[in-house]
């Protein structure tokens, strides 16, 4: 379902969005796709800084359990 909205833009964005809307059916469109596009960044950018907190929180348990593993590999 879409839904009506109304934007404000700066001409030399509107300028760049006509550049490339032979590639669209409309500036909805692209501006559908772009906007798309930002958020699939941005939910991977939070998941990867999710993942870092994980990773920073349990780092240290992490690591001893890595010399462990190499212990048994590679005996010092």
């Amino acid at each position: 379902m879409k839904i009506k909205t109304s934007i404000t833009l700066s001409k030399e964005v509107l300028q760049w969005i006509d550049r490339y809307l032979n590639q669209f059916n409309s500036r909805s469109e692209f501006l559908e796709y772009a906007a798309l596009q930002l958020i699939s960044h941005l939910k991977k950018l939070e998941t990867e800084r999710h993942d870092l907190k994980l990773i920073n929180q349990n780092a240290k348990r992490l690591n001893n359990e890595a010399k462990d593993v190499l212990a048994y590999q590679a005996p010092l």
